[in-house]
């Protein structure tokens, strides 16, 4: 039996009636689509879509970089997000918040005060040289060393290096610290690269444009515009990243002036990611919304070293009062914010919600202005206007070994406030003291010492001295005092808005304010270390596993402290130095707790919102996960997982090992 030639086939065809054709190939094209419906049915249920690698992905980020270097780049912002992607750490944090093995693994000693670490074997530099236990090593000291300026050299300070081996290493505690493997997420930089740089000039070495790290990705190009801006930086796959490639290929950030300007450069499609910084062109077609959570607060921090009125807490409650943190939050552009009463978070820390929060009272508000002598004068705004005996004034003479503690201790404050803030109020008149008292009569030499003909100070606090210092300390209160505050804010949104917004509510109590702007790029410089501000507007990041010490302990009144209200209390300086050396979690839970609420009840800053971290994502990028994250740059925590491109692969139908999301 032979098939059908084509010849016969033709012959056959033209027997056919229309109809009888019509029906024929009807059911010769339902057959082929049949056909073709098995064998693609077939295909999809023994196949799995997975990523591919390759694809380019462009993020856009407000500001410039400028130190691409961990011990230099800032808690966020460009050179952060850069950073994340370039270096990890020795520990890094997992999807759900926790402290695991990054470069290194390591143990506890049972007394809590030594740290060893294990690094990974092979693990390897970008430009492929091995990574040692020197490179920890030198890294820690380069941060411990003032002369450097690193801003996490606080974390650092007293904690003693030991090498065990090329791969192993100790870090030495002088006391138990609960937080300290959060400081251990530390990325390090290549001792190799850096040793021959004087710690003088690191700040300004080329090598901060052109790092070597451990990342899964590696600078490729730097683009510089006119006057040597940073333009845009492109990111290749590191070839000896020690983890899981990533699938995608290149990444490359673009910086921008504005959020309008960025938003727009997504919507034509120049970058694929950003994080919104407000809604007010809504989200751009085609985007996808990731919302991270971060332990991060921005408060109104108080300086009454700058402001005498802020010396009291019934002013400075007051002043907490006035606020109506929801309403603020409210008209925060996009809502992207979470209003808050105190520096912790019980969702984060596994603390309960704090006991006494200063809730928006402005009635309330006012009567303790009342109280605290600034009372409404004619024209609706805050003065005080009766007279007033100083609290303290200085009567007696005070010399080098005398013994009037109390009188010293004030002194010693007054002089801390006029010429040496790192002056300790101890109640010994000593070196340092009689130094004080020096610096004084020569800045005010026209009232001290050239009216008694003296050259050249004399350390002695006598009738002239002790008159300047009430005069400067203690003023007489007799004259009309107006209850003005000036906000130093960063000069971008949405801190503008929130700072008008105080502006806008203390003016309803009679309180007046002025707004003071300073470049976001410089605020930190000259404002916030300096401490040159009235009241600062500002972010704070106690970080997942809370250590409050560098933020509001009295001994980090000073920079490089970050206690930016100058908050001292001793018994909140014994729970932060409890809750370092604490261990079991319950315990530290209760004092963390106990914490929170004196901080609050003292009011040295009023804390207003939590803001919401929103990721937008062009829908064409997949395997992004959103939640819980210790900084904004921990948004690329899962990087190795993101991808544009994908493939299918016969697995019949077996459950893929790294489905597509």
């Amino acid at each position: 039996m032979h098939f059908p030639s084509f010849a016969h086939w033709r012959q056959f065809v033209k027997i056919l009636s229309l109809k009888e054709k019509t029906i024929f190939f009807g059911g010769v094209a339902a057959a082929i689509a049949a056909a073709g419906y098995l064998v693609m049915a077939f295909y999809q249920n023994n196949t799995a879509q997975i990523p591919a690698e390759g694809g380019v992905y462009t993020e856009g980020v407000i500001g410039r970089a400028r130190f691409l270097n961990p011990i230099y780049a800032a808690s966020y912002g460009a050179d952060q997000d850069i950073v994340e992607l370039l270096f990890t750490g020795l520990l890094e944090y997992d999807s759900k918040g926790n402290i695991v093995p990054g470069l290194a693994n390591y143990e506890i000693s049972e007394d809590g005060k030594t740290y060893e670490f294990f690094l990974r074997e092979n693990a390897k530099w970008s430009d492929g040289a091995p990574i040692t236990s020197d490179d920890a090593i030198y890294t820690a000291k380069i941060i411990q060393d003032p002369v450097s300026k690193s801003s996490l050299r606080p974390q650092w300070i007293g904690v003693e290096t030991e090498k065990i081996s090329d791969t192993s290493f100790r870090f030495k505690l002088q006391q138990p610290y609960s937080s300290f493997a959060e400081n251990c997420t530390l990325k390090i930089i290549p001792r190799h690269i850096w040793e021959n740089i004087d710690a003088n000039n690191f700040s300004l070495s080329p090598l901060n444009l052109n790092p070597v790290g451990t990342g899964p990705y590696r600078i490729k190009k730097v683009n510089t515009g006119a006057g040597g801006a940073v333009d845009s930086v492109e990111l290749e796959k590191n070839p000896h990243y020690y983890g899981s490639p990533p699938w995608l290929r290149q990444i490359n950030f673009m910086f921008f002036s504005d959020n309008g300007e960025m938003t727009a450069a997504f919507r034509q499609g120049k970058i694929q990611g950003y994080v919104m910084q407000e809604n007010n062109g809504g989200i751009p077609a085609g985007a996808a919304v990731y919302n991270y959570f971060i332990p991060r607060y921005f408060a109104l921090f108080f300086n009454p070293q700058n402001n005498s009125a802020l010396a009291d807490v019934r002013v400075r409650t007051a002043l907490s009062r006035a606020i109506d943190r929801k309403a603020i939050v409210e008209n925060i552009p996009g809502e992207r914010a979470t209003a808050i009463n105190g520096p912790l978070f019980d969702k984060i820390h596994g603390i309960m919600p704090p006991e006494n929060i200063l809730e928006y009272n402005p009635a309330e508000a006012a009567g303790l202005l009342d109280e605290a002598g600034y009372t409404l004068g004619e024209d609706d705004w805050r003065v005080m206007t009766a007279s007033k005996k100083p609290a303290f004034q200085f009567t007696k003479t005070l010399v080098k070994g005398s013994k009037e503690t109390a009188e010293i201790q004030e002194l010693q404050k007054c002089l801390a406030r006029a010429v040496m803030p790192e002056l300790e109020a101890t109640g010994n008149f000593g070196d340092q003291t009689l130094q004080a008292v020096n610096l004084f009569q020569e800045k005010y030499r026209t009232d001290i010492l050239d009216p008694q003909g003296l050259k050249n100070p004399t350390g002695d606090v006598k009738a002239a001295t002790r008159e300047k210092l009430n005069e400067i300390c203690f003023p007489a209160q007799n004259n009309r005092q107006e209850l003005k505050i000036e906000i130093a804010v960063a000069d971008k949104e949405p801190l503008l808005s929130v700072a008008n917004a105080i502006k806008n509510q203390w003016q309803d109590i009679g309180v007046a304010a002025e707004i003071k702007e300073v470049p976001a790029a410089d605020i930190e410089r000259d404002a916030a270390k300096p401490r040159d501000y009235e009241a600062l507007l500002f972010g704070q990041l106690p970080g997942m596993i809370p250590d409050l010490y560098p933020f509001w302990h009295s001994s980090q009144k000073i920079d490089p402290g970050l206690n930016f209200s100058i908050y001292e209390n001793k018994d909140a300086d014994k729970l932060m130095e409890d809750i370092r050396a604490e261990s079991d979690a319950a315990i530290r839970a209760e004092k963390l707790e106990a914490l929170q609420n004196l901080i609050i009840k003292d009011a040295p800053a009023i804390f207003l919102y939590n803001p919401h971290y929103i990721h937008i994502v062009s829908k064409s990028v997949k395997g992004i996960t959103a939640g819980v994250i210790a900084d904004p740059a921990r948004r690329f925590l899962n990087i190795a997982n993101w991808h544009i491109l994908t493939k299918r692969i016969f697995d019949f139908g077996k459950k893929s090992a790294d489905p597509v999301d």
